[in-house]
């Protein structure tokens, strides 16, 4: 009898500890387990230590409550310009209501990607290949609407909706990408045309700048020279009037200007006075006489050192013929009658 007692005792000791085990479970964070007793629903055990009577309650599997990303595989929609075009989906979903998740859908993941392929194929074809391409924002907000509203009554919440590709034909990607080659050209050649528009501009006013400069300058300079030879020429003329020049170094001086006067290819019309004509026929007369000493000896020659003044020729007048009476000729005369 105490040995039977002893096992009796043991086999109790075991059931105990099974139906505790069986009993008492934990259930993390962000997650939780539907109760089911004999078969119904019964309760939706959250976060933490929750106990069931064993082989009465039975735990369903564990619902994560968390916000979840569920990519899908790209999808072929036909735009309304008839182009096939495979776009590539992502879904951010959260189950609010784990019974309605459970007991109003039987996989809400696949039936998520079903709605959302559906929807999308709805609203891509309503659009044409370049809205399609730049309405990524009206599709994400239409898209979102749509499973939100429907997934409401299966306990979850789709928070958004992106789009991660749009991916047209090959075809339509190689005019797609000539287009954008040509636009890209057609952009470059136009910041290159504006970029030597306004270096010829900055060139331009740089040579003006310095035209009007260099004019300035030379308008300077050439009023300071006329101011330095009116300053001359009024020192000469005070020179002039105030020690009585020679009238013979003045006629050397205006020799020595000839040069210049005769420099440049127009024609030169000389004024020369008549006091400066004198001088020079005095240096003239002076030169000739230094130079005759190496002639012949004449009588009619000039002493040396004795200056001779230069005589201009006489002109020769026809004698005027005698007046006669009528039918007279004289000889050498026509015949004026």
């Amino acid at each position: 009898m105490p040995e039977a007692a002893l096992i009796v005792a043991l086999v109790l000791v075991i059931v105990v500890i099974v139906i505790l085990v069986k009993s008492i479970h934990i259930i993390p964070q962000a997650r939780a387990r539907l109760v089911e007793r004999l078969g119904r629903y019964h309760r939706t055990a959250s976060a933490g230590l929750t106990m069931v009577i064993p082989f009465v309650d039975k735990l369903g599997h564990v619902i994560d409550l968390r916000e979840q990303v569920q990519p899908f595989p790209p999808q072929p929609v036909i735009t309304e310009d008839n182009l096939v075009v495979n776009i590539d989906t992502v879904v951010y979903y959260q189950v609010n209501d784990p019974r309605a998740a459970t007991y109003e859908i039987e996989n809400y993941i696949r039936a998520v990607e079903q709605l959302t392929t559906t929807t999308l194929r709805n609203v891509v074809g309503g659009l044409n290949l370049e809205e399609a391409l730049t309405s990524r924002d009206q599709i994400n907000g239409q898209l979102r609407g749509v499973l939100d509203e429907a997934t409401g009554k299966w306990g979850i919440r789709v928070s958004r909706v992106e789009l991660k590709a749009i991916d047209p034909p090959l075809s339509i990607q190689d005019s797609m990408e000539k287009q954008m080659r040509a636009e890209r050209d057609r952009r470059a050649a136009i910041l290159t045309a504006e970029g030597t528009k306004q270096s010829q501009i900055l060139t331009a006013e740089g040579a003006r700048q310095a035209a009007i400069l260099s004019a300035e300058g030379e308008a300077k300079a050439a009023v300071l020279r006329a101011n330095g030879e009116a300053e001359a020429i009024q020192t000469v003329f005070e020179a002039v009037h105030t020690a009585d020049a020679d009238p013979k170094l003045l006629a050397y001086q205006y020799l020595q200007q000839l040069p210049k006067i005769a420099e440049g290819s127009a024609n030169k019309l000389w004024i020369i006075p008549s006091d400066v004509t004198d001088a020079l026929k005095g240096v003239s007369g002076a030169f000739g006489a230094f130079g005759g000493g190496s002639g012949s000896s004449s009588s009619s020659a000039p002493t040396p050192g004795t200056p001779t003044a230069w005589r201009a020729p006489e002109p020769q007048v026809p004698p005027v013929p005698p007046v006669t009476g009528p039918g007279h000729r004289s000889p050498g005369y026509p015949d004026i009658n």
